[in-house]
């Protein structure tokens, strides 16, 4: 199963930014698939260093499980991403940029389910 999850939650709220990743880390423990598109405030999570900084009031920080999983796909609005000065050569390692149609692509497939957040 492939979840395709969208958030726009960032630093500004800690706790709302760690959901979509504390449920795609339990997906991947589950062997499914997934892939986060980061909207707004989101994007800056995955600026690199920026998410170890990110601690959630009360649940896990799963940031890095996620960053760094094999099955599991990172995607920044590049036009959300650029209106707030960062690059691709800003992000973490298995991060990329996209936009709408990446996830529209993603959502499209059978096997998918979409989550936002």
């Amino acid at each position: 199963m492939l979840y395709a999850i969208s958030t726009t939650w960032g630093p500004s709220d800690t706790t709302r930014a760690s959901l979509p990743f504390i449920f795609a880390a339990s997906a991947l423990q589950a062997g499914d698939t997934v892939m986060i598109m980061l909207f707004h405030d989101a994007v800056t999570i995955a600026l690199a260093g920026a998410h170890e900084k990110m601690v959630p009031f009360g649940p896990p920080q799963r940031f890095q499980e996620v960053l760094s999983h094999p099955n599991a796909k990172v995607v920044v609005c590049k036009p959300c991403a650029e209106a707030r000065g960062m690059n691709e050569s800003m992000l973490v390692k298995n991060c990329t940029m996209g936009g709408m149609n990446d996830f529209h692509r993603e959502t499209s497939r059978p096997d998918c389910k979409p989550i936002s957040f």
